[in-house]
């Protein structure tokens, strides 16, 4: 009776354990191969944001990596085939967007924010030189007196 709840149980989880055979593409060679999962990776899901289609799960990654697969197969380019899913889904699907006038602002910002910070920094420095080089010098008494704080502390430290 024991053996028979196990096969069953083995049969009934075995149904869960399904290979997605729409996925699997042939490829005449490895060369072939690694330019599609090259592809695949430098291509954004539109869906999920953050992850390209080669990781991604949703549906729209699903017929984007078959649209490639197809493209390929008849043929086209690297180029032509990022344009036209450019074209479908619009430049947030590359990962490296082009330099264009649309973008020039995206790949100026790092640039922006440095020499933004750099020039705070510059602000600081040269303030606080200016506030230092204004206060006058020490009196006699004040060197006097910091000069005794200073023997007291030598005093206090060989004790």
């Amino acid at each position: 009776m024991a053996r028979l709840v196990l096969i069953l149980l083995a049969a009934l989880f075995s149904f869960q354990v399904v290979a997605d055979q729409a996925n699997v593409h042939g490829f005449d060679s490895l060369q072939e191969e690694q330019r599609y999962r090259d592809l695949i990776a430098e291509l954004r899901c539109p869906k999920c944001q953050n992850q390209n289609i080669a990781d991604s799960n949703a549906p729209i990654s699903k017929d984007m990596r078959d649209r490639v697969y197809r493209m390929m197969r008849e043929g086209a380019s690297n180029e032509e085939i990022v344009n036209a899913l450019v074209d479908r889904f619009g430049e947030f699907v590359r990962y490296k967007p082009e330099v264009d006038r649309r973008t020039l602002l995206l790949w100026a910002t790092p640039a922006i924010a440095v020499g933004g910070g750099l020039l705070v920094v510059a602000g600081i420095v040269i303030r606080s030189r200016r506030r230092n080089s204004q206060q006058p010098p020490l009196t006699a008494e004040e060197k006097a007196r910091v000069d005794r704080l200073l023997s007291d502390d030598d005093r206090d430290a060989l004790s």
